[in-house]
């Protein structure tokens, strides 16, 4: 078995206003084993999407490799936008290592619930997933119903979004369409995909949620 721990500490600090929240990066950032084009920092996967969908939108001209520079690159942009990152997920056991949501086990929660009363000027969480069986959202419903807490519905589209009152100030959630390779199937499945690729053939999935983030991150 196993023991998945989460590499990174919560990039938090207090003038953050949006929170991306996911699950574990892949293993080998627990292991240390990364590959070259790797940033050794939060999403930092060369397979993962989330920061050139930021690049894209921001035009930051980021480095891809496993460097300082890189993750000062990132950093600095967090901060400039007032963006912490917090995946709810602290560790898991795994009996196959890979990056599947589903095949984590024993999942230890970070106390996200928790953040938020400490960080109080955060109003908006960024679900790098949706609803599914142990991702972000899912794992988030759990928590909050230890505090008799339930998300109400905002809108039902993808991406959906709903809100939760803790201690008295409403906080948004958003749950984008995952930065993974595993989720092209599902963008292409979207009618509002389809409905743009058929205008547009050279339309991708890349760029389905580049149009997606955009609302969000900007």
């Amino acid at each position: 078995m196993f023991l998945h721990q989460h590499p990174y500490e919560p990039f938090l600090f207090p003038e953050a206003t949006k929170l991306i929240v996911g699950t574990l990066p892949p293993p080998r950032f627990t292991t240390g084993e990364l590959k070259k084009e790797d940033v050794d920092f939060c999403y930092g996967s060369c397979n993962g999407m989330l920061w050139p969908i930021l690049d894209r939108i921001f035009d930051l001209g980021l480095k891809y490799e496993t460097t300082a520079e890189a993750i000062f690159q990132r950093e600095q942009f967090l901060l400039k936008h007032k963006i912490g990152v917090c995946d709810i997920v602290q560790s898991a056991e795994r009996t196959k290592i890979d990056a599947s949501d589903l095949g984590m086990q024993n999942v230890e929660l970070r106390d996200l619930v928790g953040y938020l009363k400490k960080y109080p000027n955060i109003n908006t969480l960024l679900f790098t997933g949706g609803n599914s069986k142990n991702g972000p959202e899912y794992f988030f419903r759990r928590q909050l119903k230890e505090f008799g807490l339930g998300l109400e519905v905002i809108s039902n589209e993808v991406p959906r979004v709903h809100q939760v009152e803790i201690d008295g100030r409403k906080i948004k959630t958003v749950s984008l369409t995952a930065p993974s390779g595993a989720a092209n199937r599902a963008v292409g499945s979207l009618q509002a995909y389809k409905d743009i690729k058929d205008k547009n053939p050279n339309f991708n999935t890349v760029d389905f949620r580049v149009m997606q983030y955009r609302k969000f991150f900007e």
